[in-house]
């Protein structure tokens, strides 16, 4: 039987890039985005299941996976890269604005790892989950962002304790300014910009290692950048 994954936010950027590898690689897919129609032609160019959901809301967070199990009856690889960020000063952003971060972020991601796990422990499979380097440096301007993605580390690292005895491992990937719609107001240069694709290569990395490699955390920092900028 084929290795299935899920990769949510995989209609477009560093998420679609994964998709892609792991299309190469042999794996069936599940892809999943808030927008049917975004959703459904990428899932298309993947010869992938599409399925239109929002992480933000809990049912849909169950019904995600659910569908995916019952299309496919396994899952060797749940990629969280499903994320939004929302500038802003910490004395001066919306509540609406954190709430959105917190909510996407962080407990949509949580939600649907907790929903995948007894499905990964039968494959003794891989997560993935979407971080930032904004939550390994100081990001002003971005505050609530990096928070979300340092609380994604730590969650990670959690995982990690919890299900190693289940062989289940995970990844925190944590890149600088990657050439996405997300990262278009900071003013970089698209060229000068990581590639959507340098993630997929680490993630290519973590599903051919041995059952006895674990790589928790891989921060990528963007070739020309003094900090590694977020």
């Amino acid at each position: 039987m084929a290795r299935a994954a899920l990769v949510t936010g995989g209609s477009s950027g560093i998420g679609l890039a994964i998709a892609r590898m792991l299309r190469d690689e042999g794996f069936e897919l599940t892809l999943v985005s808030r927008r049917q129609e975004k959703v459904d032609a990428a899932a298309a160019e993947l010869g992938a299941a599409a399925v239109a959901a929002n992480v933000a809301d809990a049912d849909d967070c169950k019904r995600i996976v659910s569908e995916h199990r019952d299309r496919f009856g396994r899952l060797d690889v749940l990629v969280n890269s499903a994320g939004v960020g929302v500038g802003g000063r910490i004395e001066d952003l919306p509540v609406k604005h954190l709430d959105l971060q917190l909510d996407v972020n962080l407990r949509g991601l949580f939600l649907v790892t907790q929903a995948a796990i007894p499905l990964l422990r039968e494959s003794r499979g891989w997560v993935v989950n979407l971080a930032s380097i904004a939550g390994t440096l100081p990001t002003p301007g971005l505050a609530t962002y990096g928070a979300t993605k340092a609380a994604v580390i730590a969650l990670t690292r959690s995982l990690n304790a919890e299900l190693d005895e289940d062989g289940v491992r995970a990844i925190a990937l944590c890149p600088g300014f990657v050439d996405t719609p997300m990262a278009q107001w900071s003013g970089i240069e698209p060229d000068e910009m990581i590639r959507p694709e340098d993630c997929a290569e680490v993630v290519r990395m973590c599903v051919r290692l041995s059952p006895n490699a674990r790589i928790p955390q891989v921060v990528i920092e963007r070739a020309g950048s003094v900090q590694g900028d977020a």
